[in-house]
């Protein structure tokens, strides 16, 4: 049944990170042909924007080795943004080779987590970044700039909000087109969200240019997401079948479930272009993959009442 809210955005466009963030932690190789599947099918659900691959070096995130052979494999895809993750010019170099038109950067807003995660202090990850960003809008392509542990830390305990800020001012100054706010380990609440959102407008950073990335370690990502729409949020990150987590933050559980999110927007009236059922079945496919059931609610239940 749906019962729209007042004040919440009409559409809401999901940046879909299950082919990239939800399987760059798997232990067993998933073959680059099933990849290519997951993303035609993820497309052929509704999603417009597929978080594709990284071209990171195969040694930090084996499950990404196969970068080069696996995007051009889906880059024709009619109507479908295809994000890819680099880390330095090299991997910038690699994805433009392939025709690669939207780029995203990674950065933390902490220091623990930018030493652990990019073997960097945050000012000298964003000096690297730097080049990255500017030779990809020199190529005319699309950057988005994610900031990881933006709520809270594992090594450094909640984060202050200008930390966040200050970092995510640095990459919009850069030429970021937008930012992602990462809960790396799920710690968020709503007001937290909130907070954060009303600082980074104070500083000068307009909503529409900041999509929002939750981990449910807690159980909070909906009613996060749902803080992030009311402040006028139209980009969320979410994770197909829930799957993903964080190699370096060992408390972070999976990603917001795609399809968690689309039964939340459709019961409050909000287009997002997906078929539920479309969807639903296409991590039904991949849960057969990886073989473990979805850790999604909304895959259980429907699949259950199919049965």
């Amino acid at each position: 049944m749906v019962v729209p809210a007042p004040d919440l955005p009409a559409r809401v466009r999901i940046h879909e990170v299950g082919a990239r963030d939800g399987l760059q932690n798997e232990k067993i190789a998933v073959p680059t042909e099933v990849k290519a599947e997951f993303i035609r099918r993820l497309a052929d659900a509704g999603l417009t924007t597929v978080e594709a691959t990284s071209f990171v070096h195969p040694k930090w995130v084996p499950q990404l080795a196969d970068a080069e052979e696996l995007f051009p494999r889906v880059r024709d895809l009619s109507g479908v943004a295809l994000p890819v993750l680099v880390p330095n010019r090299r991997g910038l170099e690699r994805a433009l080779a392939l025709g690669a038109d939207r780029i995203a950067v990674f950065a933390s807003a902490t220091e623990s987590f930018a030493k652990a995660n990019l073997n960097r202090t945050v000012d000298e990850s964003l000096s690297v970044f730097e080049p990255v960003v500017r030779e990809a809008k020199d190529a005319g392509a699309h950057v988005r700039g994610y900031v990881s542990m933006c709520f809270g830390d594992p090594w450094e305990g909640a984060v202050p909000l200008h930390q966040v800020a200050r970092v995510c001012t640095a990459l919009r100054d850069m030429g970021c087109d937008e930012l992602s706010l990462g809960d790396t380990i799920g710690v968020a609440t709503p007001g937290h969200v909130q907070e954060l959102l009303n600082l980074l407008n104070e500083e000068g950073v307009p909503t529409d240019e900041i999509g929002v990335h939750f981990h449910d370690t807690y159980g909070q990502a909906l009613a996060n997401t749902y803080a992030a729409l009311e402040h006028g949020v139209t980009t969320v990150d979410a994770s197909a079948g829930g799957l993903g987590g964080c190699p370096y933050a060992k408390s972070a559980t999976g990603n917001l479930a795609t399809e968690d999110l689309v039964w939340m927007l459709h019961g409050l009236g909000i287009e997002t272009g997906v078929d539920l059922a479309r969807l639903t079945a296409t991590s039904v496919w991949m849960a057969a993959h990886l073989d473990r059931p979805s850790p999604s609610r909304t895959v259980r239940a429907l699949s259950h009442k199919e049965q």
